[in-house]
């Protein structure tokens, strides 16, 4: 492969599995995060920082997935992490000049609609319920921001419920059905990030990220539309009583932006 690809939060559970299945396609990677070590470059994007900032010189497309993957974050990370290191990433690829950024945001965008029905698309006004979720919405304006404004792509991929290692579906998830329906295999995130570097220019776009499992109300044909994304995998959700009784709480708080903050749905472990 010709393309130099940066990948930010690169030792991170996107991060890593994303690396190593690029690098097994032959695609040129420079690896960034907080962490370093082991061949990734130490940089937090938290500060803009020439330090890092010279390694997106001659790149093509930053897969940016460095921030705070906490569904509970708090703002003071939300708020750094996540969108001070988003607008410092941008702005380092504007100066560079990449043709592509490729964003890690994350169905907690439209968490708001977990107890609706019908499907879920992207076109429907935003309804992010925390401020990790807030956080990954002004992500994606940010980037909307930076396409208009430099005429090079920007996708946000709303990745769903993405668990380290093996990533296996199942009752040992939480957040009732919703989380398991929500399921995203380690297959479809690899090929999704591999049809978003090669796909046609779009602009902007933001698209949903799960696989194709039983009962999952999120609209899949704007991704498939975009770069071509169609799941390979799927799961059947298993709901025990403990997974009802966690829905039926859920509902009673009545989905009002502040009032899930106690309830665990980190959907993509760091």
């Amino acid at each position: 492969m010709s393309r130099v690809i940066l990948v930010t939060g690169a030792a991170g559970n996107v991060g890593a599995k994303v690396s190593a299945h690029l690098r097994s396609l032959g695609y040129e990677l420079r690896l960034l995060d907080r962490a370093g070590g082991d061949g990734i470059i130490a940089a937090d994007f938290g500060d803009y920082d020439d330090a890092w900032v010279k390694h997106f010189a001659g790149v093509d497309t930053v897969l940016h997935f460095a921030g705070n993957p906490n569904g509970h974050a708090p703002w003071a990370s939300a708020l750094r992490d996540n969108v001070g290191g988003t607008q410092h990433v941008l702005r380092a690829a504007r100066d560079a000049k990449i043709r592509r950024v490729i964003f890690a945001s994350t169905n907690q965008v439209m968490l708001g609609y977990r107890f609706g029905t019908g499907l879920v698309t992207t076109d429907m006004p935003p309804a992010p319920l925390s401020p990790y979720g807030i956080s990954k919405l002004m992500g994606e304006e940010l980037g909307r921001g930076f396409a208009e404004a430099t005429g090079a792509d920007f996708l946000a991929l709303r990745i769903g419920y993405f668990q380290r290692g093996e990533n296996l579906p199942g009752a040992h998830m939480l957040i009732g059905e919703w989380g398991q329906s929500m399921w995203l295999s380690n297959r479809d995130m690899n090929q999704a990030a591999e049809r978003a570097i090669e796909a046609p220019p779009f602009g902007f776009a933001a698209i949903n990220l799960v696989s194709a499992n039983q009962g999952m109300r999120w609209d899949l044909e704007h991704a498939r539309e975009i770069i071509g994304y169609v799941p390979l995998d799927h799961a059947v959700p298993v709901i025990t009583d403990a997974h009802r009784e966690m829905d039926r709480i859920a509902r009673d708080k009545r989905i009002v932006p502040g009032q899930w903050l106690n309830e665990s749905f980190d959907l993509v472990e760091p």
